[in-house]
Parts: structure tokens; C-alpha cells; sequence
């Protein structure tokens, strides 16, 4: 052991013939136990200064061989010309970027942690955007500006409302993700709409002009073509989320129970009509 330093092998509490893997578990566990933004009791940056020393030697062999000789090298230092010993924090933060953050070496800082937390909209809150009050688990409390048309599973970041961070380092976001309730009379696909337009079998036969509610609860009249049959689509630009259309979609309704007067009238016509679907299909 070089004359004049302290004992490396027993600031790292292991013994002179330790591995070199031994030596690194050894100062992983001494400098977590140690580094002044874990332990703030006296003496822990001290500590934490001398583990760092005996690593930064006993870690390379060239350094470790030398200081195992029985007399120091002239200058009296291991490589940098005098006693003080600097210690290579690009090695120490590849060793710590799973604790510390990576890179997180220099200046012992690190950048807070991303959290997430879930934000549930109404189609048309979604839709139209504003403000929105809400409240999470832990208690806090925002009022968060809603983008107009944000999509379910999209996130709004909040900038530092996450993890603080350690050393000095800046706080992580908050990113909320949002989930749009499912909505009894619409249906989404991008950024278009999609609803059912009950017509009667006369008026799918005939056309006719019906109202259309809109996500907005506007009644807008749409003419049905004369010999719509069910699935067929009718377009209303501009009507869906923001940049998109809403699609009304023909879906014919018969009534349960018919009265006198409309059984006749269904019988007549199917005495008089030679129309057949199935053969349409075939």
C-alpha cells in the first residue's frame, strides 16, 4: 500500500484481494448510502468523497497495482502529479444513471420524474376545448386549458407539476392523459362524427326531409334521397370535432305494433310491389 494514503481496500470495506466486481458492488452500495442529496447527516459528503477517491483507484488496474507497491511513485500522486486524487465523474455517472439520473454525476442534480394521471372528458368537452378544473388523488388541484378536439388517450403536458428534482434539478411534468367518455348518440372515428338517423319505411322510400341533432344540440334539417336503404351515409361538413364532418346514417324503423289501417296498407303493398331485396344481393 502506497505510504501516505489512506487505506482504499478499507474505506471500501472489502479486503485486498477483492474482485474487481466486488469493488463495484462495494462503492454502489457505499455512495447510495452517502450521496449528499440522500443523506444530509454530517460528515456524509466527507464520506462520500473518500469512497469516491478509493474507487477511482482501486477500480483500474494500472492504479490498483500501483498503489499496492510498498513505495509511492515519484510525485507522491496516482497519475495526476500530486496528492489529491480528482475523481472521473463521466465513470461515476454511468455507474449512477439508474439512481441519479444519467449524467447525473456533475453537480449531483437530476431532473424530476414524469407522472401521470388520468383526464376524463365528455365528447363535447373534448370537442369545444376551455378550462377545466380538476383534482387528483394526492390533492392537488389545477385548472387546465383543454386544446379544442384533443383525442382520447392524448396527453396534456404540464410543465413541472411532476417529481421534483434532486440536487438543484429541475421538477418533472405532469402529463394527463386524456379518456373520452363513449356517448349515447355519437360515435367517433379521427376527427368525424357518426350518428343514427331512424327514418320510416315511407320515408326511406319516398325521401323526406328529417332533423339531425348535432353534438352541439343544433337541429339541422338533411334531405333523405328518395330509396335510401339502411347504412347509407348522409354528410354534414363541418359538424363533427374540430377539422371534421358528422355522418348520419340511415337506419329504418318499422313500428312494433301496426294499427288496422296500417296492416292494410302493408299488405297492398306487398301484393303490389315485385321488389326483393335477396335478389338484389345475390
Amino acid at each position: 500500500m502506497a505510504v501516505g494514503h489512506p487505506d482504499y481496500y478499507e474505506t471500501l470495506g472489502v479486503p485486498r484481494d477483492a474482485s474487481a466486481e466486488d469493488i463495484r458492488k462495494a462503492y454502489r452500495k457505499l455512495a447510495r448510502e452517502y450521496h449528499p442529496d440522500v443523506n444530509k447527516s454530517p460528515g456524509a459528503e466527507d464520506r462520500f468523497k473518500e469512497v469516491s477517491e478509493a474507487y477511482e483507484v482501486l477500480r483500474d488496474d494500472e492504479k490498483r497495482a500501483q498503489y499496492d507497491r510498498p513505495s509511492p511513485p515519484p510525485g507522491g500522486g496516482f497519475g495526476n502529479g500530486g496528492g489529491t486524487r480528482t475523481v472521473d465523474f463521466d465513470d461515476f455517472g454511468d455507474i449512477f444513471g439508474d439512481f441519479f439520473g444519467r449524467g447525473g454525476g456533475r453537480g449531483f442534480s437530476r431532473r424530476g420524474g414524469d407522472q401521470e394521471a388520468l383526464l376524463e372528458l365528455s365528447l363535447e368537452e373534448a370537442a369545444r376545448g376551455g378550462r377545466k378544473k380538476i383534482t387528483l388523488g394526492d390533492g392537488r388541484d389545477y385548472d387546465v386549458s383543454i386544446p379544442p378536439g384533443v383525442s382520447d388517450g392524448q396527453r396534456i403536458r404540464l410543465a413541472g407539476e411532476g417529481a421534483p428534482g434532486m440536487g438543484g434539478g429541475p421538477d418533472g411534468d405532469l402529463l394527463l392523459r386524456v379518456r373520452v367518455r363513449p356517448h349515447p348518440r355519437f360515435r367517433v372515428d379521427g376527427r368525424d362524427l357518426y350518428t343514427d338517423l331512424p327514418v320510416t319505411p315511407s320515408e326511406a322510400a319516398l325521401g323526406a326531409t328529417v332533423p339531425v341533432r348535432t353534438l352541439d344540440g343544433a337541429s339541422i334539417s338533411v334531405k333523405v334521397p328518395p330509396g335510401s336503404s339502411s347504412g347509407r351515409k348522409l354528410r354534414l361538413r363541418g359538424e363533427g370535432m374540430p377539422g371534421g364532418d358528422l355522418y348520419a346514417t340511415v337506419t329504418i324503423h318499422v313500428p312494433k305494433k301496426l294499427s288496422k289501417d296500417e296492416r292494410k296498407a302493408y299488405e297492398r303493398l306487398a301484393e303490389v310491389s315485385g321488389f326483393d331485396p335477396r335478389k338484389e344481393r345475390r
